[in-house]
């Protein structure tokens, strides 16, 4: 699995000129499946997420979570994050689940999300045309991959 991270002023994901969802100070959340991915990388994400000290604290230096912080979380997946341009001009996406797979493991990680925040989050529609904005602040950008970061 891999995600980026952008802490957000605020971030919205549109279908159809539709709100599908939107949050104010936070985290936007790019997400992206692969076959190998299971349940134990959806936690560790998850958790990490959950975790990860990217909000200032009184000092202005980053030492809180995103929970400590009363952010929320708006998650969007993204196949192409699985992208490999190593050859040619187009990248193959062979490495990214197909929806039979990744679909259950986009609902399983926003409810594990959910769990760890105690709180519903945001989300865009697996697999629909989104138009995502959102305001970066910092910018701050994470990027992690289970299959790499949780076994190292």
């Amino acid at each position: 699995m891999r995600v980026v991270i952008q802490r957000v002023l605020e971030a919205a994901v549109r279908v159809d000129n539709q709100v599908s969802g939107e949050i104010g100070k936070g985290l936007l959340i790019l997400a992206g499946f692969e076959d190998a991915d299971t349940t134990k990388d959806l936690e560790w994400m998850a958790s990490k997420i959950s975790k990860m000290r990217l909000f200032p604290d009184e000092a202005g230096v980053m030492n809180k979570s995103v929970l400590e912080a009363g952010g929320e979380l708006l998650v969007v997946s993204q196949f192409t994050l699985h992208a490999d341009a190593r050859k040619g001009n187009r990248p193959s996406y062979i490495k990214a689940a197909r929806p039979e797979n990744a679909i259950p493991l986009y609902e399983e990680f926003k409810q594990v999300l959910s769990r760890e925040q105690g709180k519903p989050v945001a989300c865009g529609i697996f697999g629909a045309d989104m138009k995502v904005s959102l305001i970066n602040d910092g910018p701050v950008t994470i990027l992690l991959d289970s299959q790499k970061d949780l076994n190292a």
